[in-house]
């Protein structure tokens, strides 16, 4: 039987059930005709290597469903940020521009008069005037809507354990920090895969500090990556006292050999591989990415049974639970309104009409999953198959990534794995800490805060490692307060309290 947070056998992989793709920011040169009857454009993103055909299955069930005639104009994501660019600056946008409001580039641009500010417009809509507030209130800029937010889940992160590993030496799941540094000091000391073979606990990589370690600082106490502290400040999280009591918990557990001693050079390929190879059994990850690691495993081993358990709900001591978002709180991006092409409020509004019937259940299953008959089967117990991969490839995926929403459909997978996922990260809605400058602008953090960054990571790498002090990494904080991380402190309060 599986149980809520652990699985206890390896378990097949589901196409569909397991999509989880990413909306991110974009733009083009082909400019927008929305107006009161011309077809709209959007300027989307492409995450595949092939366009899909514009007269295909799902295009035509989309104008169909909709209502409404408009057309994709795709950019492929690897030139997205050159697209935007050049798109701002020409004024070649279309009527609906998926764009990343995190990009420099981009944010001002938003608040220029380029975009509609929609939220007055919203309640006109059922499907939009229904968005999660929270995501709403993510996807402001100091105080404005400038399109709609692409919905994902507020916190997709946890910590997967070997649950095999536990049961060989004997181990219960860990749901307190002091119980997860217990299993992965036991992970190096003991022999968890019965063949004598060296392994560690955490197996991180060379984003630990804006990735791994920082989903761990969040049960700490520490904030998704700014936060708003008791004197009414939003500070960076990593110059906290939360930040830092993790960084010597986790300190404590590298010395230990607790994590892969080369963590700081290790790319995600080579992370995932480390996992695959049983060489740890701890990391810090998406919840959905259970299935993917037995897969990796299988790959080299087909006989292999690895066993994971999910787990959402780690504490520390006396601090409430929590989880960071991972997903700018669940707001993968905007889908913003060109005034220039939509110029009336009645434009704007066949151009939400359309966002708003893409939220539909039949809509998302088409971007989802295709034709049914055709790209899926449900079978008996109302699971999802692709039934041809290739063609789901191309017809299908594409469109993926320009869902205004992950959630609209929790689809039944024929993977335990990826069903489970989805019940813990929708979980960890209740629970999920958001960023509070990232709806706020400061023109020091645009110029200045990837220096900024850069400095504090070093600084936290040399710490980890045992090659400095806390006071080094105390020094790094002061040194970088007169290179602008004062003036970025300045300027998000300021713009904090006039939207407050």
């Amino acid at each position: 039987m599986i149980q809520r947070r652990s699985l206890l056998k390896a378990l097949p992989v589901a196409a569909a059930g397991g999509l989880a793709l990413s909306a991110c920011g974009g733009n083009s040169g082909s400019g927008g005709s929305g107006g009161s009857d011309g077809s709209l454009t959007w300027m989307s993103m492409l995450h595949t290597p092939t366009t899909p055909d514009a007269a295909g299955p799902v295009m035509t069930g989309l104008q169909e469903h909709a209502g409404v005639e408009f057309e994709f104009q795709w950019v492929p994501d690897a030139s997205k940020e050159e697209k935007i660019t050049a798109a701002l600056a020409s004024g070649s946008l279309a009527d609906i521009n998926t764009l990343n409001q995190g990009m420099a580039a981009v944010r001002e641009p938003l608040a220029s008069g380029l975009f509609w500010d929609v939220e007055p417009l919203l309640a006109d809509f059922p499907n939009l005037s229904a968005i999660n507030p929270a995501i709403i209130d993510a996807a402001r800029l100091d105080g404005a809507l400038y399109g709609i937010p692409f919905q994902k889940p507020m916190a997709r992160y946890g910590v997967l354990v070997r649950q095999d590993w536990l049961d060989r030496l004997g181990l219960e799941v860990p749901h307190t920090t002091a119980e997860l540094e217990e299993v992965a000091k036991a992970f190096a000391e003991g022999d968890p895969t019965g063949t004598g073979a060296a392994t560690t606990g955490f197996i991180d990589r060379e984003e630990s500090f804006v990735v791994g370690f920082r989903s761990l600082s969040g049960y700490f106490g520490a904030g998704d990556r700014f936060e708003l502290d008791s004197s009414g400040k939003i500070v960076p999280a990593a110059t906290t006292e939360a930040f830092k009591e993790a960084m010597e918990w986790y300190r404590g557990i590298y010395e230990a050999g607790g994590i892969n001693k080369e963590f700081i050079t290790t790319q995600k390929q080579n992370q995932q591989q480390a996992i695959a190879q049983d060489k740890g059994g701890l990391v810090v990850t998406g919840l959905f990415e259970a299935k993917n690691y037995v897969a990796l495993a299988n790959e080299i081993n087909a006989e292999t049974e690895v066993q994971w358990t999910l787990i959402n709900d780690i504490t520390h001591e006396d601090v409430p639970r929590r989880i960071l978002s991972d997903t700018s709180g669940g707001m993968g991006g905007l889908m913003a309104l060109n005034t220039q092409t939509l110029k009336s409020e009645e434009d704007a509004k066949r151009a939400l009409g359309l966002i708003d019937k893409l939220l539909d259940e039949k809509a998302f299953e088409l971007m989802t999953n295709g034709v049914e008959g055709t790209h899926f089967e449900i079978d008996a117990d109302g699971a999802v198959t692709i039934t041809d991969q290739t063609r789901w490839e191309q017809e299908v995926q594409p469109y993926s990534s320009s869902r205004p929403s992950d959630q609209v459909v929790l689809y039944k997978s024929t993977d335990d794995y990826v069903n489970l996922a989805n019940e813990l990260m929708a979980e960890n809605d209740e629970f999920a800490i958001v960023n509070p400058a990232q709806s706020l602008s400061s023109p020091t953090y645009d110029s200045q805060w990837t220096t900024i960054e850069t400095a504090l990571n070093d600084a936290y790498n040399t710490f980890i490692m045992g090659q400095s002090s806390m006071a080094d990494y105390e020094a790094t904080i002061e040194s970088l307060r007169g290179q602008g991380l004062d003036d970025i402190t300045a300027e998000y309060t300021e713009a904090h309290d006039a939207v407050s």
